[in-house]
């Protein structure tokens, strides 16, 4: 399914296409799932598994290291959430290509705010508040890039374009929370 959607797109991929690329009936399809949409999200479902799974590693591996700044247990996760598009490229390209089933960009701005409360936890003033004016641009930030890496037809431009991103962000420091 996932090949047929990438090469198709959600709204011109046909069941009778993906249960023929599978080798199963269109019963059998029914059976599992509730339709083509059910299944697009199903596949949306376990990418960002793989992505929330690479990048709880990257942040555990940091803090295993050592590292106890938010900023680079940000940006180690952040690197690896880019990192999982880039390896996955067709299917971050069909996420974030507007082809989805209706109601799809309800469920990827759900995610993202989800996204942004996990990334809140990183980050907070000095009286205890989540500095949310940095988790809205980092956040952001890391939408558009997500965006544009996984839009680019050339592989080794998405790279230099994640790298680019990354030692930007890495520049990002917030006046309020920094000590003088």
């Amino acid at each position: 399914a996932g090949d047929v959607f990438c090469e198709s797109g959600f709204a011109q991929a046909a069941v009778t296409d993906i249960v023929a690329r599978a080798g199963a009936s269109v019963g059998s399809l029914y059976h599992h799932f509730n339709g083509k949409a059910d299944l697009y999200l199903t596949l949306w479902e376990e990418f960002q598994e793989r992505q929330q799974e690479r990048t709880r590693d990257a942040i555990h591996a940091s803090r295993e290291a050592g590292e106890t700044d938010p900023m680079r247990l940000f940006l180690a996760g952040a690197g690896a959430y880019l990192d999982g598009c880039l390896k996955e490229r067709r299917m971050s390209r069909l996420f974030n290509s507007g082809d989805g089933p209706p109601g799809f960009d309800r469920v990827m701005r759900q995610r993202l705010n989800r996204w942004a409360r996990k990334n809140a936890a990183l980050f907070h003033t000095a009286d205890g508040d989540v500095d949310e004016p940095l988790v809205v641009v980092l956040t952001g930030a890391m939408a558009g890039a997500v965006s544009e890496v996984s839009s680019s037809d050339d592989e080794e431009a998405s790279r230099r374009l994640a790298d680019g991103i990354m030692a930007i962000l890495g520049t990002i420091r917030n006046p309020r929370t920094e000590q003088l």
